[in-house]
């Protein structure tokens, strides 16, 4: 099926006279459906294959050699699979949640959720864990949607700081609890193996909704039981 890719960068501009420092709402349809668009066509795999080939040969190779001839198929098969985010919808994953909870009214938390997503500016990976927490309203979804959203989301040219609020964000319009916690952390290769070349560098970023935004106790009460897994 022919499909364009559209931008999930929001267009918005921010509005200078908040009076609040908050973080900036996204684009619901950066977290609520899938980014591919069935109406527009884009590149046939025999173009996509031809493209890597170029590739190739920018770089300096052969791209006729033995051990080169099936590379343009594996590189675009590969990023069938390391973009599959781009096909599959978030509010779907979400969309199936239990009321037997007798009661449960504390946030609920799933850590070191690993992911792998390739960076936006140089598509090269970045990987880490994703800490996720809510504080559910008589309703709870399944434990491992929120690891099915994080991958959705992952599976897709990222960057960090886009990721961490996409997450926050989709949990936060779909589940609606009373509050959202995320805390992303991650090694980037195009950091660690290019440029700068600092191995083992992480990067941490955090976005807090309702409860957690507003109540610092939460906040410190989430970080100290993230923190656990990491002694």
């Amino acid at each position: 099926m022919d499909a364009l890719i559209k931008s999930i960068r929001p267009t918005r501009p921010a509005d200078p006279k908040s009076p609040e420092a908050r973080p900036a709402e996204l684009d619901p349809s950066e977290f609520l459906a899938a980014v591919v668009r069935a109406d527009q066509p884009r590149p046939s795999r025999a173009e996509a294959e031809a493209a890597v080939q170029t590739l190739l040969s920018y770089i300096g190779e052969d791209a006729t050699r033995e051990g080169l001839l099936d590379t343009p198929r594996r590189v675009v098969e590969a990023y069938d699979e390391l973009y599959q985010g781009y096909h599959q919808c978030p509010a779907e994953v979400l969309n199936r949640t239990f009321g037997e909870t007798a009661g449960y009214d504390d946030f609920v938390l799933v850590r070191d959720i690993e992911f792998t997503s390739q960076c936006e500016h140089h598509m090269m990976p970045f990987y880490g864990k994703a800490h996720i927490a809510y504080t559910p309203v008589e309703r709870v979804v399944g434990l491992s949607k929120l690891a099915r959203l994080t991958d959705i989301f992952a599976r897709r040219l990222q960057t960090q700081e886009h990721l961490t609020a996409q997450i926050a964000a989709a949990i936060d319009e779909i589940l609606k609890p009373r509050g959202v916690a995320v805390l992303v952390e991650a090694e980037h290769t195009c950091m660690s193996v290019r440029g700068v070349a600092k191995h083992g560098a992480t990067t941490f970023t955090s976005r807090y909704t309702g409860m957690f935004r507003d109540n610092p106790a939460e906040q410190s009460r989430f970080l100290s039981m993230v923190r656990v897994s990491q002694r």
